[in-house]
C-alpha cells in the first residue's frame, strides 16, 4: 500500500510498511523519516531571523510555498521547528530537499 502525499510534503518519498495484527487484519503505517544531514543538502539562500519571524513565512518568501517550512527546519537541524526562529539574528540556511542535486552548504 502506497501513501499519497502532496509533492511538497516531507513524506512524499517515505515508504510504508504493513503490520499484521493478532486478528489477522493488516495495518499500514509510514516508515520512519530520519532528518537528513544538513551538510549534504543543496543550499539556495540564507535568512537572518528577525523578531516575529515564522517558519512558514520564511519558507513562503524563500521557496515560494509556506508548506515547505520543513526544508528550512531540516537544513538547520531543527527537531522542534519553533527553535529555528527563537533567536533573532540567527542566520538560517534555506536548502533544497534531500536528493535534489545542487551545491552542498557548510
Amino acid at each position: 500500500m502506497a501513501a499519497n502525499f502532496a509533492a511538497n510534503s516531507r513524506y512524499v518519498f517515505t515508504g510504508t510498511r504493513t503490520w499484521t495484527a493478532p486478528d489477522g487484519s493488516e495495518i499500514a503505517y509510514l516508515d520512519r523519516r530520519f532528518l537528513p544531514h544538513p551538510e549534504a543538502l543543496a543550499g539556495v539562500a540564507t535568512h537572518t531571523v528577525a523578531a516575529g519571524d515564522r517558519l512558514d513565512t520564511i519558507a513562503a518568501a524563500a521557496l515560494g510555498d509556506p508548506e515547505l517550512s520543513w526544508r528550512v527546519a531540516d537544513a538547520n537541524r531543527a527537531t522542534n521547528p519553533r527553535d529555528v526562529t527563537a533567536v533573532p539574528g540567527t542566520v538560517l540556511c534555506i536548502a533544497l530537499a534531500e536528493g535534489i542535486p545542487g551545491v552542498p552548504h557548510v
